[in-house]
């Protein structure tokens, strides 16, 4: 009861400090929560991820996703037995409203710790008013945090026998994350990438961008960088980035992990690269 009454307080605070915003309907809209592999969960919305890895010594949850996203994570978190209240640590992917609106309300209803990439921490604290294409978007402003543990490129983030390393990919924000770590599944251990975001946004200025100078030689790295990572199991802040849905209907028991996926997290990388160099070279004026 109390529980449920804190809940819906929260949710009437944030909400009314959220301006109200367009968004894919996907966004909101339930998911079957479901094993990934290990001691990986996924607990988000069927258009954005959200993730919980789980520890006797309690839990990390990967993205907060919408302040009205709460809810939903915390429903699947219960489905999948555990308790929302032993998350311990919050991380994200990046400063995006869609990924960390609900930071907020997770960090004041289970008391987590909050670790953000460097770059990305003055952001998360002002709630959008900081980012470098949305600041003077009021409807991409959200509720602000306060973040507990400042994170730097490769530091580990260790709970129980999880340990997280954080790799920075900046460009779609300055402080974007992609996540990896290992999962034991069948006897076998996996190498794990939580992709961040490679996406260029629209809009998004790659030559003579005064709020982000290096912005172009940013994504360089981030794509230098991914391709470096080992994957065998890809996911990533969006389901769609790895074919969730269709992967989950793949997933048979006794038959082959689907979410093991190492050719498509290169196909992927790969493609998003070229997308970049396509429309830095439009930019600069190239073909």
């Amino acid at each position: 009861m109390l529980k449920d009454m804190q809940l819906r307080v929260f949710m009437l605070v944030l909400g009314m400090m959220t301006a109200l915003k367009a968004q894919p309907a996907d966004w909101t809209e339930p998911y079957l929560p479901h094993h990934v592999a290990g001691n990986i969960y996924y607990v988000g919305s069927r258009g954005l991820a959200s993730y919980l890895i789980t520890s006797p010594q309690g839990h990390i949850l990967l993205n907060s996703s919408l302040v009205a996203s709460v809810p939903l994570i915390r429903e699947s978190v219960e489905k999948l037995g555990f308790r929302f209240n032993d998350i311990k640590i919050l991380v994200i992917s990046h400063a995006h409203w869609d990924h960390c609106a609900g930071s907020a309300a997770v960090k004041a209803m289970t008391g987590a710790k909050y670790m953000v990439m460097e770059q990305d921490v003055e952001e998360v604290e002002s709630g959008g008013k900081l980012d470098f294409h949305y600041a003077n978007s009021p409807e991409y402003v959200y509720p602000p945090a306060r973040v507990d543990r400042v994170l730097r490129d490769r530091d580990e983030v260790k709970l129980g026998s999880n340990v997280l390393v954080a790799h920075l990919t900046p460009g779609h924000t300055k402080g974007c994350t992609t996540w990896t770590m290992k999962a034991t599944e069948n006897g076998k251990i996996y190498d794990v990438v939580f992709l961040g975001s490679p996406n260029v946004n629209k809009g998004y200025k790659l030559v003579k961008n005064a709020k982000y100078p290096g912005i172009a030689q940013d994504y360089e790295r981030t794509f230098r960088t991914l391709q470096s990572l080992a994957c065998d199991i890809f996911l990533g802040a969006h389901g769609a980035y790895y074919g969730m849905e269709a992967k989950v209907a793949r997933i048979k028991e006794g038959g082959p992990n689907p979410f093991l996926d190492a050719e498509g997290y290169r196909k992927l990388v790969t493609e998003k690269e070229a997308d970049f160099r396509a429309e830095w070279a439009k930019q600069k004026g190239g073909k």
